[in-house]
């Protein structure tokens, strides 16, 4: 355990005269209070009349104090605490995000810059009130405090041998290529509505599908209507997990061409892109509510603040301007082929 210290006490000055006063040398006072003799010393030290007094002393070290205290960067009404704020709770920017953008826009100047950590702590040091819970919210968890995340119970399994994630290629695993999705529902209240979330596993793009219930039979409609808008190029193979939705399998692999790979029970990390995007999206679609009212068109415009994000993984880039290259680079390659 580390050494624990406090500064002397009025008390412990008062003391500290009246023994010079009369006499005694230092470490005998610092053996009556306790303390070490250096540190009698050093007060005295910064003693500037001929002859210790407590009270001038005491006052000149609650002087030195308040001039020590680290003034906060981000003040309630600057510039800075708006930008922050804008960002965090307009745009849904991680505190992560938003400091590489200020890190990027203001590189001269460190007075404008902070790091992630401080706008978490000014968050949580934000007086109570309409303004803190308004930031807390806009946070990933929601929550003032970060905590464990929650475990799920293993679902017994259906899927074939072959199509088990031990099978899918080297490439889909290291990323090389687009057009790799990882999938899943995000549910809503009493799990009686869903929307269906869709990440593209290089360019970290995000589709959400508006689906008309939780049935095999509307994951299969949600998924094919969204998916169907990229070119075949660009939506090669699924990974899901064992979710009794996907049953329909069979039937979204021949109406997109498409593959389809299902992870291990108890292996989120094997759709970690996935997992971590549902955390993210929570945000806009929050557990308890029922989701069957949100529109394709919100879900569009949730799927547009996702995707305009900078990304820490795509060195800062958003996935949009990632996947609009792909796209490109796909179209000059259909290009040179005709």
């Amino acid at each position: 355990m580390g050494k624990q210290y406090s500064h002397l006490s009025s008390e412990e000055r008062a003391v500290l005269q009246i023994e010079i006063g009369n006499g005694a040398s230092l470490r005998s006072i610092a053996r009556r209070l306790g303390r070490s003799a250096s540190t009698l010393f050093r007060e005295l030290g910064r003693q500037q009349e001929s002859v210790y007094r407590a009270m001038p002393a005491a006052q000149r070290y609650r002087q030195r104090r308040s001039k020590s205290v680290r003034r906060r960067k981000i003040v309630e009404g600057s510039a800075l605490f708006q930008s922050i704020r804008d960002d965090l709770v307009l745009y849904r920017w991680s505190p992560q995000q938003i400091a590489a953008k200020l890190r990027s826009m203001h590189p001269d100047d460190p007075t404008q810059r902070v790091s992630h950590e401080t706008i978490y702590a000014s968050v949580y040091d934000h007086p109570r009130g309409g303004l803190k819970k308004e930031l807390a919210e806009a946070l990933r968890q929601s929550k003032p405090a970060r905590g464990r995340r929650r475990t799920t119970a293993a679902k017994r399994t259906w899927v074939p041998e072959e199509l088990k994630i031990a099978h899918r290629p080297e490439e889909i695993q290291q990323r090389l290529v687009p057009g790799h999705w990882e999938g899943d529902l995000i549910k809503g209240a009493f799990n009686r509505s869903c929307v269906g979330a869709l990440v593209e596993r290089k360019t970290r793009f995000v589709i959400l599908c508006k689906m008309d219930g939780c049935t095999a039979d509307a994951a299969l409609e949600g998924f094919r209507r969204q998916l169907k808008k990229f070119p075949s190029a660009m939506r090669s193979s699924m990974t899901y997990d064992r979710g009794t939705e996907m049953t329909c399998y069979a039937e979204l692999m021949d109406r997109l061409d498409m593959d389809v790979w299902f992870a291990d029970p108890h292996a989120p990390w094997q759709r970690g892109s996935n997992e971590n995007t549902n955390g993210l999206l929570r945000q806009f679609l929050p557990k308890g509510v029922d989701l069957s009212v949100a529109s394709q068109e919100y879900l569009n415009h949730v799927a547009w603040l996702m995707n305009t994000r900078p990304r820490q993984t795509l060195g800062w880039k958003t996935p949009a301007e990632v996947m609009d290259v792909e796209l490109q680079a796909f179209r000059s390659r259909v290009a040179l082929a005709s």
